[in-house]
């Protein structure tokens, strides 16, 4: 949710795995002076490169680790393949024809090759099938027929995740849903949209940006993820401090189940309570229990004035007092409030082309994006500045500039953004989303940087806002030995603390066999209950599968909730 940057990079494969020519790349130059806290006065002028490559530039990205080398992203074992299921065959490929036409029916190895591989480069399945439906229509024939033969089958979306739940495991046939693009309404009055799952946020937000309308939820990867991989993860993003979760603005689905029922729940009412709920199942159930083919999303207002602050702070105590001072005196206007490291800072200025830090000083120990949206400039301005004046006389905050312009807050963002891109220029990156307790928030990073200490580059960044924390650790290839360092500590400490393994990413295949760190195993065997019941025929994800041993939940055949879109 904060790859920009690798958003443009996805871009190019979308329009590849489609068969579609790609945009060459480009610059956009960002200038400007800044409202500066502490003088007033502008400072430097500065540019940022914002390039869109060709999609083979992507594709040859990095080291692709195959499936018996997922060990190195996370401490997974070898899955073997489930022999219950069939294997493809002429028969269902001249099958799939028939409903798809030939152009849809993608057997072309160069376009396999994309599908099967995560944006990371670190998981690879080994499809010899890809699917690209145009309606729920298509999708509900395509699952009835895997069904009946035992076909296993994985849905696909932007393909933009972090935790291998978006390819194959195996042989799996691959559904995505690209083509599924449509807007189908909007309505005017009360901001309710009606899309197919395969739109991309993106493409969605300027839409509504256009009706006076924003979505209410953006992440960096906007450019690449598609709405139906949002809400099978149910993806936070930057807003999240705003307009909360997709479990509060999803008023309505579609999905299509295993044995190919299409289940009608598109609903636009805001109050419905007949019965249960059962969309909040699908949202960030990762694809296990049916794919997501139409989505109603409660859209809000667009408003007229945004102000973005980047500050530096000494302390992360300091960072803990602002947001809390901040949630006092922004109330209604707060829209973000993001947090990054000193080391995250360095990583993004090393080795991000055209990327200047907007502070003249050296690198502070912390810094904070700050972000208001409301309907009055004059007063939404006035009351940002007298905040962080405020904070200022009070210690919180040592120095920062407010953007005076859009291009200037997109190269604010850029550095918040730009840390997933650059991480992956060093070398090896192992990621972790934590959610944890805003008091025990750095404590994780503090203690892995000193667990690993030369061997690896630590960076600790994400949402403070809503506690969720991205740790990164860096080095320049995978080892087994810095891995042993890393987990299960990581997710020991977690546990340990009441966070959550997995605050926004999923489990995937990474973390399919550690749910136990954040779910008892009661709440765990519910869960294994619940996807038993909707599996009237277990085809679908079939190699991941939940089970309970030992008081804890381990992985039969492959994963467990895997993320099916994201």
């Amino acid at each position: 949710m904060d790859r920009r940057r690798a958003s443009q990079l996805l871009a190019g494969y979308r329009q590849f795995l489609l068969g579609r020519p790609t945009l060459s790349s480009h610059e956009q130059s960002i200038s400007g002076s800044y409202s500066k806290l502490n003088t007033w006065r502008p400072c430097c002028m500065f540019r940022v490169s914002v390039g869109t490559p060709q999609a083979s530039n992507y594709l040859n990205l990095g080291k692709t680790y195959a499936t018996k080398q997922r060990s190195f992203g996370s401490a997974a074992t070898d899955i073997p393949r489930n022999p219950a299921f069939s294997k493809l065959n002429a028969d269902d490929i001249s099958y799939f024809r028939t409903i798809l036409g030939e152009r849809n029916v993608v057997e072309d190895e160069d376009r396999l090759s994309a599908a099967n591989v995560d944006w990371m480069r670190k998981y690879q399945g080994s499809s010899k099938l890809l699917l690209l439906p145009k309606s729920s229509q298509e999708v509900s024939k395509i699952l009835h027929h895997c069904n009946s033969r035992k076909l296993a089958v994985v849905p696909q979306g932007g393909n933009t995740g972090l935790v291998g739940g978006s390819v194959p495991v195996h042989d799996e046939v691959i559904i995505n849903l690209a083509l599924m693009d449509k807007i189908i309404s909007l309505d005017k009055i009360n901001g309710i949209l009606v899309c197919e799952a395969g739109c991309i946020l993106e493409n969605l937000s300027s839409f509504l940006e256009n009706e006076g309308f924003i979505m209410p939820l953006d992440l960096g990867a906007k450019g690449s993820c598609q709405i139906g991989g949002n809400i099978s993860t149910n993806a936070g993003g930057l807003r999240f401090v705003r307009y909360g979760s997709l479990h509060g603005t999803i008023l309505g689905l579609e999905v299509v189940l295993a044995n190919g029922t299409i289940l009608d729940m598109l609903g636009t009412l805001r109050k419905d309570n007949t019965g249960y709920d059962l969309k909040h199942l699908f949202i960030g159930s990762e694809g296990s229990l049916g794919i997501v083919t139409k989505v109603s999303v409660l859209t809000p207002p667009k408003l007229m004035s945004t102000n973005l602050a980047f500050l530096a702070c000494k302390e992360f105590t300091s960072c803990q007092k602002l947001l809390l001072e901040a949630k006092r005196a922004l109330g209604e206007v707060l829209s973000a409030f993001e947090f990054m490291d000193s080391h995250s800072m360095d990583l993004v200025l090393s080795h991000l082309d055209g990327v200047r830090s907007p502070l003249s000083s050296s690198l502070y120990n912390f810094y904070i994006l700050i972000e208001t949206t409301g309907s009055d400039e004059t007063y939404d301005k006035t009351k940002l500045e007298a905040f962080l004046l405020r904070s200022m006389e009070e210690g919180l905050i040592l120095d920062g500039v407010v953007a005076q312009d859009i291009n200037q807050s997109s190269s604010f963002w850029r550095i918040r953004e730009g840390i997933a891109e650059a991480s992956v220029k060093v070398g090896a990156v192992y990621k972790y989303d934590l959610s944890l307790p805003i008091d025990q928030f750095y404590g994780i990073v503090e203690e892995m940087r000193n667990r690993l200490g030369e061997a690896a580059t630590v960076v600790g960044y994400g949402h403070l806002g809503d506690g969720n924390l991205h740790l990164n650790i860096m080095t320049t290839r995978y080892d087994s030995d810095i891995l042993a360092q890393i987990e299960p500590y990581v997710y020991e400490w977690t546990s340990k603390h009441k966070g959550s393994i997995s605050a926004e990413h999923g489990l995937g295949l990474m973390k399919a066999n550690k749910i136990h760190y954040s779910k008892s195993p009661e709440t765990v065997q519910l869960m294994v209950d619940i996807k038993k019941l909707w599996w009237l025929s277990i085809n679908f994800k079939a190699n991941e599968v939940l089970t309970k041993k030992s008081q804890k939940v381990v992985v039969k055949e492959a994963a467990a909730v895997t993320r099916a879109y994201y």
